[in-house]
């Protein structure tokens, strides 16, 4: 849910008090005519919020907790779960993790790219669902089931939509944050080398599992797409 902008102006009055919104703006990269516009509109985006605290050496969290839509992020925050964690590993670095380990003699793993990643919020999700965590967000927010799943088919999810997957789900608030690559993992609090740890705790059998289950994933995103193309392909012909 974007911030209300009265809200938005208060707590931009109290982080920077001296500061003009020309100065906000270049400082922190948010361009004068998007954030003039938000204002206007009513609607700042937590985008806007995130840049502006970075830009003040502001931790993003703290930035939108003042805020009462995302007042559950105040306090320490709540880890990942093991789960959380090994979803935002991408499915290139699971496969390099498969390769080291049955590799005679073993092999070097590469070090794991940052979150996100292609399917990060996809993945997210799958891996707090316990089968009913879609219906609990649709009734909770008022989402059509189907949009909702549109969006993850995107690999996209509002920052609201984001919390409230994780309080359906009894998690903690900073795995679809960083899922959907509003905060880093640093920003997050999440703890230097976990998304490792957990991966280096994964059995053979249960990292094979599940580098599996992605590639799967992964074909059956790409058929949709050689099919869509060929659809589009095919219109084009007839048109021409």
């Amino acid at each position: 849910m974007p911030l209300p902008a009265k809200a938005f102006q208060h707590w931009l009055h109290r982080v920077a008090p001296a500061m003009s919104t020309a100065d906000i703006c270049r400082i922190s990269g948010v361009k004068r005519t998007t954030l003039a516009q938000q204002l206007v509109r009513g609607k700042v985006a937590e985008s806007s919020v995130v840049s502006i605290s970075r830009a003040l050496g502001l931790n993003p969290l703290d930035g939108l907790a003042s805020f009462e839509s995302y007042a559950g992020l105040t306090g320490p925050p709540r880890p990942p779960t093991p789960a959380e964690l090994v979803s935002q590993i991408a499915t290139t670095d699971l496969l390099h993790a498969v390769i080291a380990r049955t590799a005679p003699g073993g092999a070097a793993t590469p070090a794991l790219r940052p979150a996100p990643h292609a399917t990060s919020v996809r993945n997210w999700v799958d891996a707090i669902d316990d089968g009913d965590l879609r219906h609990r967000v649709s009734a909770a927010t008022g989402i059509a089931p189907q949009n909702y799943s549109a969006q993850l088919t995107a690999n996209r999810l509002s920052p609201e939509l984001a919390v409230a997957t994780s309080r359906a789900a009894g998690v903690g608030f900073t795995g679809g944050l960083v899922a959907t690559g509003l905060v880093t993992e640093a920003e997050a609090g999440w703890l230097p080398g976990a998304r490792q740890a957990a991966l280096d705790a994964l059995s053979d059998g249960e990292l094979t599992v599940l580098a599996g289950d992605r590639l799967q994933a992964l074909g059956r995103t790409l058929r949709r797409q050689e099919q869509e193309q060929a659809q589009t392909e095919k219109i084009w012909e007839n048109l021409g």
